[in-house]
């Protein structure tokens, strides 16, 4: 019989060194590798170069240091502003609508009907269109010679619209562009948890007598829930990273009516040549980002909403 002491000795800690004990850690070093490369060492890059006043073409060991200048400046400049103010404006409209439809095309969805693997496949499809060819497909159709969208208004007896060349109809013009692409991506998602929910509580909940809407509110959707915010926030960082579709689409004009902040740091870098400015408003966007995902994140996570209970 074992002494008490040696009972409560974990087996691993008598267990001699063995390096075969490092193999899963090998398997998952070039995916770490590439978030290293790929994402940590840009933001320290473009941390670094913030504090520098660089320019394309120049030497960078002549820039010169200009410490928290730009991030000083950045509190005073209008048009970081009201970038940062159209970015918002622009993610509540398209997220916003983007989940309510998916939802509901999800909920409509989820059962085998005739049909609804065709709908399911065309649905799909502008998701697997590359985002410069999406900007190029609404840029031509928003068009106000040549669109179809003023030419069918035109049959139903409305007058053609100049629609990115007013700053009402531009932003109308990126928002509906944005639901167009990205819907479909919330309605895979949603009606991938729709159809993994276990059919014994789904059945308890139609014994215990609740109708449609109290199956979807009160069971359906709350046994998502992690899924919708998964969701939610992946949306919400895409809105802030947007580019190539507003670039070819608006160029962020009339004005600056569509310049999103994303589109607001490539003009200051590439445009104007501000590079450390532009790193600057780039740490920026990186810390909005930040504190919106924690946010959504510490508001919605199921696992301390069971420790709680």
């Amino acid at each position: 019989m074992p002494d008490a002491a040696e009972e409560i000795v974990p087996v691993a800690a008598r267990r001699p060194w063995d390096l075969s004990m490092l193999g899963p850690y090998f398997f998952i070093l070039p995916a770490v590798a590439v978030m290293l490369a790929g994402l940590v060492y840009p933001v320290i890059q473009a941390f670094y170069l913030s504090f520098y006043d660089w320019k394309i073409g120049t030497d960078f060991d002549d820039a010169p240091y200009v410490g928290l200048r730009h991030f000083i400046r950045m509190i005073g400049d209008e048009d970081v502003g009201e970038s940062i103010w159209v970015t918002l404006k622009f993610g509540f409209w398209t997220i916003s609508i983007e989940m309510l439809l998916g939802v509901s095309l999800a909920l409509l969805l989820e059962k085998p009907i005739r049909g609804a693997s065709v709908f399911r496949t065309i649905f799909i499809l502008p998701l697997m269109v590359s985002p410069v060819v999406v900007g190029l497909i609404w840029r031509y159709l928003f068009d106000a010679r040549i669109g179809w969208i003023n030419y069918y208004l035109g049959q139903i007896g409305i007058e053609p619209q100049v629609w990115l060349g007013d700053a009402d109809l531009a932003f109308f013009a990126i928002v509906f562009t944005d639901i167009w692409q990205w819907t479909p991506f919330i309605f895979i998602i949603v009606i991938a948890g729709l159809q993994a929910l276990p059919s014994e509580v789904l059945e308890a909940s139609k014994i215990d007598g609740a109708n449609w809407w109290q199956h979807i509110l009160y069971v359906k959707l709350p046994m998502i829930r992690s899924i919708l915010l998964i969701a939610l926030l992946m949306r919400l960082i895409d809105v802030f990273r947007a580019l190539e579709v507003m670039y070819i689409l608006t160029g962020g004009g009339p004005g600056r009516a569509t310049e999103l902040l994303s589109l607001h740091i490539y003009n200051r870098a590439f445009d104007t040549q501000q590079l450390g400015y532009a790193s600057a408003i780039s740490v920026l966007l990186i810390v909005i980002v930040f504190f919106l995902s924690y946010g959504i994140l510490k508001m919605g996570n199921p696992l301390k909403e069971k420790a709680d209970i």
